[in-house]
């Protein structure tokens, strides 16, 4: 019977011959992410660095590999990889001693990777519970007034105030499942766990992996020597198949129950909310119409009161037709990839084995996306009696792309000037532009183009030359009111779905149930639809006309409520400290907050267009 190992990037090259790559080191308490190369740890004298996409360049992973090397189901204990000094007297031994205290003290995590897989460590909780995670970390540290990380609760001899513990051991456990004889009897590997230990050999020629915990004192003076030890198992599992071993993962880390909640959360406020809708247009529209319509006389008609009254000024052009014509072209940009690149997700396309898949697919559909924003962008604007469709297209393809190019830009001088790995290269960046302005851009043109040649959207109705004057507002029809009001329902749909993504983008956990995720935007799809539709009703009842902007305005501001969302966790659920990291937290957030107000106001939009086209087009208007 054969023993061989499935090759792939973060995998093997020989035969029964097992590798494990190392990413980068990430922290809960900062933002700024480093090379494994960066800390003093062995290094691998080969150094091989798979290829990378264009989505784990833009995340900062920096994959690569270790000098920890084991041959397939053979066991080995304690075994050194490689010891490290460090004399105090020596400058550069003790800055890198004080940036692995620094380290430490942060509470950076290590995230392996074995055959494509990331290595779990997983721990005991007080409560019972078993929790997992895709990391480990560096160390644990006491403070001089007793406090320490939740590390530390992994060896009850950590217990010196002002002393780092530094975990130079690993004890790894590899499961692997055998094919049967006719597919030659092929071992692979399915589970990969391993379990971080302190230890300080003091002979480096006899080790135990035994003894007193690897102390560093916090004010050390004097030489230290560590030396980097694991220890390695194989155990043979028949029940876990090599196409399923990613779900031990995903189910260590699973919140189907509170998923199932917010599910149904958003169903009971899409049902509200369809509910009042059907409402309104089933019983007060149609009845409304019907007596509208027939009336005998102008005389009477000038008895009535409502939204039939302002039939000749609702489709008169707003105010700054542009803006609103761009933000409406790039929130169909931005709503049309994230439809495509979540449906793609659902699908399993873009699961979480295939590292940067998912960023790589939203950036790429954003650069191919540049015809649908430019035609509708010219198309509103010519809709609006604009008549610049030139400078429509270039602020079009400049103005949102840039507001996110320069924040990015500025985050990234930032993360140079730490040396943190999650700073794009210049020629990544050159890259990005080239594609922005060598593809996008033409594209956006070519849309722009063809919709400034089309037939604008027809009026159903006559414009009045001369504005209707819009009754004294009372304080729940002023804009202000509906639209802080209109963001509500919607972010109800989604705040607990929010709570996962922002875990998995600044608490490093894995994101994978993209199938929740999916149901959850569909139906903030139909939320922001009927919210905005509702509150555009009662305006147009109150005769105000003025819809255009309120109508954006209203599902959009969801992004706010989305901001101080971000506000609430960042002071509640981070241990963010630093003001590089703050600033870098925000930086990102406004970018994420930026996407979040253009599709969201783009759907708000166009439901609302669709809905005030329909009822004015049945009016019989002399």
């Amino acid at each position: 019977m054969r023993q061989r190992m499935k090759s792939t990037d973060y995998g093997t090259w020989h035969t029964s011959s097992i590798a494990i790559f190392v990413n980068r080191l990430d922290s809960v308490e900062s933002v700024l992410s480093y090379e494994y190369n960066i800390f003093d740890f062995c290094q691998d004298s080969e150094k091989k660095s798979p290829s990378e996409n264009l989505g784990q360049v833009l995340f900062g992973e920096r994959i690569t590999s270790s000098p920890y090397k084991f041959s397939f189901n053979k066991t080995e204990t304690c075994i050194k990889v490689c010891v490290k000094s460090y004399d105090t007297a020596n400058e550069d031994q003790e800055k890198k001693l004080a940036f692995l205290k620094k380290g430490i003290r942060l509470n950076y995590q290590h995230h392996w990777i074995i055959d494509n897989m990331p290595v779990i460590w997983c721990r005991d909780m007080e409560d019972g519970q078993k929790y997992c995670t895709p990391g480990f970390p560096i160390g644990c540290f006491i403070t001089e007034s007793g406090i320490s990380k939740d590390a530390c609760i992994i060896n009850s001899e950590f217990n010196k105030n002002n002393t780092f513990y530094l975990f130079n051991h690993v004890d790894i456990t590899l499961t692997y499942h055998r094919e049967s004889e006719t597919n030659g009897g092929i071992a692979r590997l399915v589970t990969a766990r391993l379990d971080p230990k302190s230890y300080k050999h003091s002979d480096e020629n006899h080790l135990t992996c035994d003894g007193p915990p690897m102390e560093i004192p916090g004010e050390y003076t004097d030489k230290l020597n560590v030396t980097y030890t694991y220890s390695v198992k194989f155990e043979e599992n028949k029940n876990v198949k090599w196409a399923s071993r990613w779900d031990y993962i995903l189910e260590s880390m699973s919140q189907t129950n509170i998923q199932w909640f917010s599910i149904m959360n958003s169903l009971v406020i899409v049902l509200f909310l369809s509910g009042m809708v059907a409402m309104v247009i089933l019983r007060t529209l149609h009845r409304d119409i019907i007596r509208y319509n027939q009336m005998s006389s102008s005389e009477e008609a000038q008895d009535d009161f409502g939204w039939k009254l302002v039939h000749g000024d609702v489709f008169r052009p707003p105010r700054c037709p542009m803006l609103l014509s761009v933000f409406l072209g790039q929130g169909t940009q931005v709503l049309i990839m994230t439809f495509i690149t979540l449906f793609l997700a659902c699908l399993g396309f873009l699961s979480a084995s295939k590292r940067g898949a998912l960023m790589t697919c939203a950036v790429v559909l954003w650069v191919l996306l540049g015809t649908p924003a430019g035609y509708v962008s010219a198309k509103m604007y010519k809709t609006f009696k604009g008549v610049n469709w030139k400078t429509n297209f270039l602020l079009t393809a400049l103005l949102c792309p840039g507001i996110v190019v320069i924040d990015l830009f500025t985050m990234n001088i930032i993360l140079w000037v730490e040396g943190s790995s999650s700073a794009i290269s210049f020629g990544t960046l050159i890259s990005i532009l080239a594609m922005w302005f060598g593809i996008s851009v033409p594209l956006t043109f070519f849309g722009a183009y063809f919709g400034s040649k089309k037939k604008q959207f027809g009026s159903p109705v006559h414009i009045n030359q001369i504005p209707r004057h819009i009754p004294r507002r009372t304080f729940f029809t002023k804009p202000l009111f509906g639209v802080v009001i209109g963001g509500v329902l919607p972010f109800g749909c989604i705040f607990i779905q929010l709570f996962f993504i922002l875990n998995s983008i600044w608490s490093h956990q894995i994101y994978f149930m993209f199938g929740f995720l999916f149901l959850v935007f569909i139906i903030l799809l139909i939320t922001c639809s009927e919210a905005t539709v509702l509150l555009c009703y009662f305006h147009l009842c109150a005769e105000d006309y003025h819809w255009w902007w309120r109508a954006f305005l209203t599902s959009s501001f969801t992004a706010v409520y989305f901001f101080m969302y971000a506000v609430y966790y960042f002071f509640t659920k981070l241990q963010i400290t630093g003001i590089t990291s703050t600033i870098l937290y925000f930086g990102y957030t406004m970018i994420m907050v930026l996407i979040f107000f253009l599709f969201t106001g783009t759907i708000g939009f166009f439901s609302c267009f669709w809905f005030v086209t329909k009822i004015y087009s049945v009016l019989k208007v002399d």
